[in-house]
């Protein structure tokens, strides 16, 4: 879980603290630079935000759904275990 944890948290920073990651497609590129010639800027950071916004949140979706599964089959191991101890237990005496 530990372990689990300072990947995720590395690999958020990673992708957070990127600078060459804030990249943008053709279309929205050639928007930015027609709004930076009338003068506005927040539409080149909107685009970027939303861009990276799109990119992350199904790595987090996937993490999330793994990080359930695993606690779930670690409930369920650890459950196997213990009847399994008792079965023995119970043949022993």
């Amino acid at each position: 879980m530990k372990r689990f944890l300072i990947v995720f948290t590395l690999i958020l920073l990673f992708v957070a603290l990127g600078t060459d990651t804030w990249a943008q497609c053709a279309m929205c590129r050639g928007s930015v630079e027609s709004s930076m010639g009338n003068g506005r800027n927040n539409v080149g950071v909107g685009l970027n935000t939303g861009i990276m916004y799109l990119f992350v949140m199904p790595y987090l979706l996937v993490a999330g759904i793994a990080y359930f599964w695993y606690r779930n089959s670690k409930r369920a191991r650890d459950e196997r275990q213990f009847v399994t101890s008792r079965v023995k237990q119970a043949f022993q005496h």
